[in-house]
């Protein structure tokens, strides 16, 4: 079995965003880890290959410092890794980096694809279902368990309080929740070989069936009227109840007046 993990390297929030001019995201500046939606679907992917020998490709795009993603990945038990990387990609929105990517899985060979449900940078969730139409095969989108049954894969998608069960054909692509499972750590031999292994760079050259109107920021059908690292918030109401009866009953009050009970 061949599978594809697809990740991406996306700040880490805590330390704050920042913008360029255009809007996009500034990259360049910012601390980066590995998205936890990512992260989960490929721990998924190295439990099928502890249980299947499943030979596991880790592919992202990004700038060159993405690499770093793709090693720790390495460091946790992938066997390849490849960086798709030119100026000509950048400021992409969910389309055109949808395109690359699957520009890029077309050189490759797999059974089964696996991305993050969402990169907490842009709270979408629409790159995986959208490599998967690229592709033309089917998806299964928010899974909480994954199993291989010869060559179909059954899935519990989470929905609301409850879960679905659904089962497709391989070739297929499925969107992984963090809720998945808890990622191994890396081991100190894996980040070793790691720092060893060879990253493979492709760039627009290496993407097949892919036209230059559908990459990067020219061809981003998306567009950033505004952007913002700070939400001002207001004061907000301050109230001074008599007595703690008058305090729960003024809370009840607001929360019923907003549906909330």
């Amino acid at each position: 079995m061949k599978i594809i993990v697809c990740i991406k390297q996306v700040p880490d929030t805590k330390g704050g965003v920042k913008f360029n001019p255009d809007g996009t995201l500034d990259r360049t500046s910012m601390l980066a880890i590995m998205n936890p939606d990512d992260k989960a679907g490929l721990e998924a992917a190295l439990r099928l290959k502890d249980e299947y020998g499943a030979e596991v490709t880790v592919l992202t795009m990004g700038l060159p410092k993405a690499a770093d993603a793709l090693r720790e990945a390495l460091a946790m038990g992938a066997d390849k890794a490849i960086l798709v990387t030119d100026r000509v990609l950048g400021g992409a929105d969910t389309w055109a980096t949808s395109t690359t990517i699957a520009g890029a899985i077309r050189n490759l060979e797999y059974d089964l694809i696996i991305t993050g449900r969402q990169a907490i940078d842009g709270d979408t969730a629409q790159v995986g279902p959208q490599i998967a139409e690229h592709l033309g095969i089917p998806v299964i989108s928010y899974a909480q368990d994954i199993k291989i049954e010869g060559d179909k894969v059954v899935v519990q998608r989470q929905y609301d309080d409850r879960y679905h069960v659904l089962e497709a054909q391989m070739p297929c692509l499925i969107t992984a929740l963090s809720e998945l499972n808890e990622p191994r750590y890396m081991t100190p031999g894996g980040i070793f070989d790691a720092c060893k292994a060879e990253v493979i760079t492709w760039g627009r050259k290496d993407l097949v069936d892919v036209d230059d109107s559908n990459l990067g920021l020219a061809g981003s059908p998306t567009k950033i009227a505004k952007a913002s690292d700070k939400v001002r918030k207001g004061a907000g109401e301050k109230v001074v109840p008599e007595s703690p009866e008058d305090a729960v009953s003024y809370i009840v009050g607001k929360l019923d007046e907003k549906h909330i009970i």
